[in-house]
């Protein structure tokens, strides 16, 4: 049996008590204060403009290393919230601790209790600790961020926000999906390095195949020479050649590299502009199959 006896002087415990308490809380807005500078200092430093020898350093080694400035601030908010978080929870109990010791109360039995019972209920909550375990490996390890589009199991969407135990998920009809970390085994995410974009320009498929790619690389070649256009292209658009052939059409394919999630409105633009120019230069388009209709058979005369 434990007997405690308290130690309580007055004012000299309550002092001691308001000292620890405050320490604490100072530490805290010194720390959280800390953390917020790093992330505007990153953010600033993604926000900066392109002309700047160190943003054209980034730019060159995110093309060879799928990294940006602008992945490193989402990467950089991610932990730093992690760091809140723990820093809150460490800050927490030694404060405790602490208030604990002044108050003459044996924190040897409180520990040995304390382990006992996260023992038993860590046996009760494995898919919490579960959950929270696999959200910090996921943000250190930035498998995605805020902001990003991922695909978790038969889910796509836009990533919401991101906690030690669940991540938020909106998907194309505008629903939210919460899911728990620990039941992630598998992500697939568009929205880090570069991104791939295929563009299919069909034509008939009696077309002459080297005027088609004649007109096809001097169209892109017209995109990597606009500096509107070309800002957002990683590498120069590839025309790769035929990619099918069916009895009425003959498809041509393109191939363009560009930042995270920049690809969809480039190849619009590329897609009209071949379009124009195959049009301008009477290049046929795609030939559609007459309809054949079938009269029924007459009933046969009875003798």
């Amino acid at each position: 049996m434990i007997t405690l006896e308290l130690t309580w002087e007055w004012p000299d415990t309550l002092i001691t008590i308001a000292v620890v308490i405050g320490g604490a809380l100072l530490a805290h807005f010194i720390v959280v204060v800390i953390i917020n500078h790093f992330i505007r200092r990153v953010r600033a430093f993604a926000d900066k403009p392109q002309g700047t020898l160190a943003q054209r350093a980034a730019k060159a080694l995110g093309k060879t290393t799928g990294t940006s400035p602008g992945r490193a601030a989402v990467h950089a908010a991610a932990l730093a919230r992690l760091l809140k978080s723990v820093w809150t929870i460490l800050l927490v109990i030694v404060t405790i601790l602490t208030v604990l010791y002044t108050l003459n109360i044996p924190l040897a039995p409180l520990l040995t209790s304390a382990g006992i019972g996260g023992v038993i209920l860590g046996f009760g909550a494995q898919s919490l600790i579960k959950d929270y375990l696999s959200g910090i490996s996921m943000i250190l390890e930035d498998q995605f961020g805020v902001g990003d589009q991922i695909t978790i199991g038969d889910v796509s969407g836009i990533v919401e926000d991101i906690t030690l135990r669940i991540t938020k998920l909106r998907d194309g009809t505008g629903m939210i999906w919460y899911i728990r970390n620990g039941e992630i085994l598998r992500v697939g995410n568009v929205s880090q390095g570069y991104s791939t974009g295929l563009i299919d320009v069909p034509v008939a498929y009696d077309a002459d195949v080297a005027l088609v790619s004649s007109i096809l690389t001097q169209v892109v070649d017209e995109v990597s020479n606009d500096d509107a256009l070309a800002e957002h292209l990683l590498e120069p658009p590839q025309v790769l050649g035929v990619e099918s052939i069916t009895a009425t059409t003959l498809t041509m394919r393109i191939l363009i590299k560009t930042p995270p999630n920049e690809q969809f409105a480039l190849a619009r633009e590329i897609r009209e502009r071949a379009m124009a120019a195959l049009s301008a230069a009477e290049v046929p388009a795609p030939n559609i199959a007459p309809t054949v209709s079938i009269a029924p058979l007459a009933p046969l005369a009875s003798d």
